[in-house]
């Protein structure tokens, strides 16, 4: 079982450029949708990847689904060298997006974020909108049937 809330507050503990989108996104804007992992979009910037790879490096992250044993570094190079990284820890399953379908990297996404609190963690949120349009690019068949939900839920607050 993922726990959102711890991983937010360590990726804010470290103070990571992120942004919140996905499920846990959804779920934040008031979606009544599960998810099992948590879905960041993150600065590229060359300090940001020191600070998320010391931040999870206690929680052993690992490529989700690799076979086990296979050789895998977890520092601020192996970021540097990839772009998206589906990963296991002992805090759950955590996509690190570089850059997303549909919406970019961190810097494209930014002017686009609320802060909200979100597991009691305050953080930057992917708005609701861009959020739609996000999961539209993207998709995938669970992305379509969370995209009613989410047009709902903006059509209520407008």
């Amino acid at each position: 079982m993922t726990r959102f809330g711890r991983i937010l507050q360590v990726l804010v503990d470290h103070d990571v450029d992120f942004i919140l989108i996905g499920g846990v996104a959804a779920t934040a804007h008031g979606a009544a949708r599960l998810t099992q992992d948590i879905d960041v979009v993150y600065s590229r910037e060359r300090e940001n990847l020191e600070r998320l790879a010391a931040a999870l490096a206690p929680y052993e992250p690992y490529p989700r689904g690799a076979p086990p044993g296979l050789p895998f570094l977890w520092d601020a190079e192996t970021l540097a060298h990839g772009l998206n990284f589906t990963l296991v820890t002992t805090l759950g399953a955590i996509d690190l997006l570089g850059e997303v379908t549909g919406g970019g990297s961190y810097e494209d996404l930014r002017p686009h974020t609320l802060l909200l609190d979100v597991f009691s963690v305050r953080c930057r949120v992917l708005d609701l909108p861009r959020l739609i349009e996000v999961k539209r690019a993207a998709g995938r068949p669970k992305d379509f049937e969370a995209i009613a939900e989410l047009e709902a839920i903006l059509s209520v607050r407008e």
